[in-house]
């Protein structure tokens, strides 16, 4: 049962990092965060670079690519977590196992049986849920956002506005469940070390460069903000959880596909009491439509 305790603490630490990185947003630029955070974990993991050699040539060129989709989906996560409620995205983030099942449909021939159609309709359902209310409980505003610029003053977001970063959202699920797509091949040649090593090598670059283009202003304070710091820690901890959960014998892919999604309830709750989010018990509602859509379809 080892296995299952890694990957629960997996699923605990990706949702407790939803919330982190809320908090590290409210004290700094998202792309502060995103490039201290990448750094960061970077460093964390530099120690595993005396096993990260012996690459073949293409191997490089593979994980640069996986490492421009993290690339991009972190920055539309960012976006998208820092102006929705923490509990809606952690509900949004479920998305992933319905993206890779498609993808696994696909390019892998992997095929779909009833049980398994049917748990994809109650996934879109939880997440359509999500997004369209019944009208008792629709409310004429959403949550306020605080403008990074002046925290102090808190502004209503348009339901267009809402929309748009729900859509990024799920991009950035599809992009990661593509990222996830890629490891499982990339698994087949390479050991964790070397991938976890150069992919953020490659992350790290790939936001200096970004920086430098952008000509983004970074303070060097972003290293006093604790939840940063956090954030990597969580992250390192969770990947090499979940890469050594992968490598025991005894593990099943479809029960550690349901105990990741832990990583949804410890978002509602945490919205609620560290962001004082409404509408917890619907949102737990939906979560659960979703969970019972995931068991189905690794029945």
């Amino acid at each position: 049962m080892t296995w299952v305790l890694l990957v629960l603490l997996y699923g605990l630490l990706k949702g407790s990092r939803a919330l982190a990185k809320k908090k590290a947003m409210s004290k700094n630029s998202i792309m502060e965060v995103l490039l201290a955070y990448t750094i960061l974990s970077f460093v964390f993991v530099i120690p595993q670079a005396k096993n990260a050699g012996g690459l073949e040539k293409k191997f490089y060129f593979y994980i640069a690519i996986k490492s421009f989709v993290i690339f991009v989906a972190w920055i539309f996560s960012f976006n998208s977590l820092k102006r929705l409620p923490v509990s809606v995205y952690g509900i949004l983030d479920m998305s992933r196992v319905l993206f890779a099942t498609f993808l696994g449909v696909f390019f892998l021939g992997e095929r779909l049986g009833f049980l398994q159609g049917l748990g994809l309709l109650f996934v879109c359902a939880g997440l359509l849920m999500l997004k369209f209310k019944p009208p008792f409980l629709r409310r004429m505003a959403v949550a306020p956002v605080a403008v990074e610029a002046q925290p102090e003053k808190k502004y209503f977001v348009s339901s267009d506005v809402t929309t748009f970063y729900i859509v990024i959202a799920l991009v950035s699920c599809l992009l990661n469940a593509l990222s996830g797509f890629m490891d499982k091949i990339l698994m087949k040649s390479i050991t964790s070390s070397q991938l976890q090593f150069w992919y953020m090598l490659f992350l790290v670059l790939y936001y200096v460069i970004y920086v430098l283009v952008k000509k983004e202003k970074i303070s060097l304070s972003v290293f006093k903000n604790r939840w940063i710091w956090l954030l990597a820690a969580m992250f390192v901890i969770g990947d090499k959880a979940l890469f050594i959960a992968n490598g025991m014998a005894e593990s099943r892919v479809t029960v550690m596909t349901l105990i990741k999604q832990s990583s949804c309830l410890v978002t509602i709750l945490g919205g609620y009491f560290m962001f004082k989010e409404k509408d917890t018990l619907y949102r737990m509602f939906c979560a659960l439509v979703i969970i019972f859509g995931i068991v189905l379809g690794i029945l």
